[in-house]
């Protein structure tokens, strides 16, 4: 707990949506976290890349860009390729986060169906875990 107290992990947020990243953001900063936001897959990996979060929550759907062609990217990356990412998104099919899991990250949320408070818990377990 200390160690939160003296650095706030950051989180890089990449999702599209102005409103939902502006509801994460501000909860994620209510529970200790800074919180870095890109709009698309492309600023998401550049961020990564110069700011070096603890964390990456990605969103699948990102328009025109494929959200696990971004996780591809990422996982290439050697500078990049360990930080933990959790996806979330609205796809909820079996194939697409059975596509997550393989191409390694930390979890899968459906965004109708996790709490805000459920996913500072999926954070703070993930980073535990790192």
């Amino acid at each position: 707990m200390l160690k939160f107290m003296i650095q706030k992990p950051n989180i890089l947020l990449i999702e599209p949506d102005a409103f939902l990243a502006d509801i994460y953001e501000k909860n994620l900063a209510m529970n200790g976290f800074k919180v870095i936001t890109a709009k698309t897959g492309e600023k998401g990996i550049f961020l990564a890349g110069t700011k070096e979060p603890s964390l990456i929550l990605l969103e699948v759907a990102l328009g025109k860009e494929n959200g696990f062609d971004i996780l591809t990217r990422i996982k290439n990356d050697k500078k990049i390729k360990n930080i933990p990412v959790i996806i979330i998104t609205k796809l909820g099919q079996k194939k697409d986060v059975e596509k997550g899991l393989a191409l390694g990250i930390a979890d899968y949320l459906i965004k109708i169906h996790f709490s805000p408070s459920e996913l500072v818990d999926k954070i703070k377990r993930v980073l535990a875990e790192k």
